[in-house]
């Protein structure tokens, strides 16, 4: 497979697109834009965890991003900050603070009624994690910003099968890319796709290589410096860990 195209959205790093955003410019809103699709699930899965309906966290996510789109709240960003992830979580806390606080000016004021932004469960569909309560939220918010790497990365992956003609090989070695193993034999999936054993282990290999390859770009573009890869890899895996969803 080859190089990563532009369009895929790896040709800038997460902090380049930041600086991006500052202005009210047509570019500045994409870069913006993109920002939002990239970790827009993190954040929902964050904020399903602080409240107890699903739709009020839905709601919340929206008007977090809104108030991104409405120009002007990442101006004073500084990339020296290192990690993208761990401004997104900074900023994730002080909406809620803030919409926490503003609630209940509504409460006492006979306004609407208060979210409660206690601590819940995590709703998030598709996703088993054991004693969920008992993990810290910014532990939990950074194994759903490895769970989206690793989203990001398959969602390429799935593209360059998709230009290689490749689509039904893609979805049967896929589950080799997954901690909970392939649902079948490397013989059945061999058979499958009219090649032998051997020829399966060579492709089987080359994806998870290419797999890793787009991780960690993707993990490189959310930092400021370079050198910070490998023990962010590490912190990534040991995230991923703590679930039962596709590892790097």
């Amino acid at each position: 497979m080859g190089t990563l195209p532009n369009e895929l959205g790896f040709a800038l790093t997460r902090w380049t697109l930041v600086e991006r955003t500052r202005g009210n410019s047509p570019e500045a809103r994409a870069a913006l834009s993109e920002l939002c699709t990239a970790y827009y699930g993190p954040v929902v899965a964050f904020l399903r965890r602080q409240v107890h309906a699903d739709d009020a966290a839905t709601d919340l996510a929206h008007e977090f991003f809104a108030r991104l789109l409405e120009g002007g709240a990442l101006a004073a960003v500084d990339r020296q900050q290192g990690r993208f992830r761990n401004y997104l979580l900074g900023a994730v806390k002080h909406f809620l603070l803030n919409e926490r606080r503003d609630a209940g000016r509504e409460k006492r004021g006979g306004g609407r009624e208060c979210i409660s932004l206690s601590a819940g469960t995590d709703t998030s569909p598709g996703i088993d994690v054991a004693d969920q309560k008992a993990m810290p939220s910014d532990a939990f918010f950074d194994r759903q910003w490895a769970l989206a790497i690793i989203e990001r990365a398959l969602g390429v992956l799935q593209q360059e099968s998709e230009a290689d003609h490749t689509v039904d090989q893609f979805a049967v070695l896929k589950p080799w890319l997954s901690i909970a193993g392939a649902p079948q034999s490397q013989a059945e999936a061999a058979d499958q796709l009219g090649i032998t054993e051997n020829a399966l282990k060579v492709a089987i290999h080359r994806l998870r290589k290419r797999f890793r390859q787009i991780v960690r770009l993707e993990v490189s573009q959310t930092l400021n410096n370079p050198a910070e890869l490998e023990e962010e890899m590490r912190y990534l895996i040991d995230a991923l860990a703590k679930s039962q969803d596709p590892a790097a």
